[in-house]
């Protein structure tokens, strides 16, 4: 038994150990793609030209639109427990910060932790309005993508990757449909499995969050945090002295939004400047060695501020975030090695 469990948690590390490969790979290759040829003699000067209370309005806006996800996710969670904004906001700027630090979006994992923890709510009842959120985010992006075709021909990888979101979306908005009015599928989950327990706390909360009058609310907030987005690449835009209209702005949130659905390295370094460089140079005409000047510092204006946000954040609970992780995925593992224990 022994041996077999070491040889497994072997092959987990290995196909862990390709799939980190593989993912970096892609995104430094993005990367070189991207600046191979850029020219530092010509656009770095142009930074002094920035209109820099533009980039002040995109900070601002930036750190507005993490508020804004805070107060969703409280509205989510308010059938199970009235949460207070700023333990949510400390949870969502730790988690933000986790994301540009770490591969994958660990964050999503820590984020939950902290709120379980914090609130003293179930594990899997936090997860299931996370999976929530990013269902409704996905179907506005889902939406929004779909008008902007009506004005916008977007390049092929843009198009695949939103026809992949549109798959996905559809499949899990189908299981929490079935969840949300079948609560008897939870009760007559067998607990003598590994994940039944965790998959019973799932549904009876994405039950309790998707039949509350509180739901309603929470889809027109992420109707407000998606469009809160579009301030600051507007700013960014207009801060670099480009003379384009607010549904640029727009274009280039939301194919940044669906390139970077797939995981890629922390901060999404690489993806991030592929696909806003193809927004802003087939879609928007922008040329391109200008936009790859906008890119890197559009990159830069949203990535710190989380950084900064996020420190502070794991200022005030006086650990790093290493050891959240360990926690998280420790607290993860216990339950669910509790959960697979059969009832007395």
């Amino acid at each position: 038994m022994v041996s077999e469990a070491a040889e497994a948690g072997k092959g987990n590390l290995t196909r862990n150990r390709v799939l980190n490969g593989l993912v970096y790979a892609l995104s430094i290759a993005c990367l070189v793609w991207v600046y191979h040829d850029f020219d530092w003699k010509t656009e770095l000067p142009r930074l002094r030209n920035i209109h820099w209370v533009w980039i002040a309005v995109a900070v601002a806006s930036d750190i507005l639109v993490y508020v804004v996800q805070a107060w969703r996710w409280n509205i989510l969670l308010e059938p199970i427990q009235r949460v207070p904004l700023g333990r949510s906001v400390r949870a969502v700027y730790i988690g933000l910060f986790a994301n540009e630090v770490l591969p994958f979006r660990s964050g999503e994992l820590i984020r939950c932790y902290l709120q379980a923890i914090w609130s003293r709510i179930s594990f899997p009842f936090v997860l299931s309005s996370a999976l929530i959120e990013r269902l409704i985010d996905g179907v506005w992006l889902i939406a929004a993508f779909g008008l902007l075709t009506l004005a916008v021909e977007m390049p092929p990888q843009v198009e695949a990757a939103a026809f992949a979101l549109t798959g996905v979306v559809g499949i899990l908005g189908a299981l929490v449909l079935f969840a949300v009015l079948n609560q008897r599928f939870a009760r007559h989950v067998t607990t003598r499995h590994r994940w039944s327990e965790i998959l019973r706390s799932l549904v009876e909360g994405l039950h309790a969050m998707g039949r509350a009058e509180s739901f309603p609310r929470a889809v027109a907030v992420s109707f407000l945090y998606l469009f809160l987005q579009v301030i600051p690449v507007h700013a960014m835009l207009e801060g670099y002295n480009l003379d384009l209209p607010w549904l640029s702005a727009a274009v280039v949130l939301i194919v940044l939004r669906l390139g970077t659905v797939v995981p890629a390295l922390p901060g999404n370094v690489g993806v991030f400047h592929f696909f806003s460089f193809i927004a802003l140079t087939r879609l928007l005409g922008v040329e391109e060695q200008a936009a790859k000047g906008v890119s890197a510092v559009m990159f830069f204006i949203i990535t710190v501020p989380l950084l900064i946000g996020g420190s502070i954040a794991l200022m005030l609970t006086r650990l790093n975030i290493q050891n959240i992780l360990r926690r998280a995925q420790a607290h993860h593992a216990e339950h669910t090695q509790s959960s697979a224990q059969p009832p007395k």
